[in-house]
């Protein structure tokens, strides 16, 4: 994670886990939990915002994400994202973005 893309989600002192009860999320290397609308990352001794950084479509995406997909549905925000092969789709514009 680059220095612009670190962002410390201040006063968060739950510790996200394995059973901690929220969504876990594969992402890349690492593991989010959906918590409050949004992303978690543990990262060292604090957790970190895990959020998209502009628009990025994912090509070729012939599969509709919805209820019963067989995708763990993620809530984010004021819609739901798909866990999808180590990221997150959602819904945009009649395609959908990677996460």
């Amino acid at each position: 994670m680059t220095t612009a893309q670190h962002r410390t989600h201040d006063g968060h002192s739950h510790v996200h886990g394995e059973g901690c009860g929220h969504v876990a999320v594969p992402h890349g290397d690492h593991v989010d939990y959906a918590h409050d609308g949004h992303l978690h990352r543990p990262h060292e001794d604090h957790t970190d915002e895990c959020e998209p950084q502009g628009h990025q479509e994912h090509q070729g995406h012939d599969h509709t994400h919805g209820d019963g997909c067989g995708h763990v549905a993620v809530p984010h925000g004021d819609h739901v994202d798909y866990a999808h092969d180590g990221h997150r789709h959602a819904a945009h514009q009649g395609h959908w973005d990677d996460h």
